[in-house]
């Protein structure tokens, strides 16, 4: 089946209180589109090539700034991310990435495990979002 065949994809975000307290949903039920799988992505700079070492917000508005762009490039926004996995290098950076979620995808959230562990791939990182998509 070519992209072009594909259905328009439906989404249905199941929205329980605690979970868009935490800004993620329960479930998200997709019909149609194409699957995308994003690698672990991190930000240790901006892209004007700042270093963001110590800057966490910087770093997640910088991932999602950098996902965005690989879904775009496959026709894609981040509003059509379904599912992320957020690891974290320090529990008390949770509630802000929470924050910042919540400015990101607005009420229709993706599905998401926020964990945290001892280190990333280089000393500087903070945060990696790994996900998936569904898209037309």
């Amino acid at each position: 089946m070519s992209d072009s065949t594909l259905q328009q994809p439906v989404r249905r975000y199941l929205k329980r209180d605690v979970a868009q307290a935490r800004a993620y949903s329960q479930a998200v039920v997709t019909a149609g589109g194409k699957t995308v799988w994003l690698a672990g992505q991190t930000a240790p700079a901006d892209g004007a090539g700042k270093s963001l070492a110590g800057d966490f917000d910087g770093q997640v508005r910088e991932v999602f700034v950098r996902l965005g762009q690989t879904l775009a490039e496959l026709g894609g926004t981040l509003a059509d991310m379904v599912t992320m996995t957020v690891f974290i290098t320090d529990t008390r950076y949770g509630d802000r990435f929470t924050q910042l979620r919540k400015e990101i995808f607005g009420d229709n959230f993706p599905a998401s495990a926020l964990i945290t562990v001892a280190a990333l791939a280089r000393p500087e990182l903070l945060v990696e979002v790994q996900g998936v998509a569904v898209i037309a």
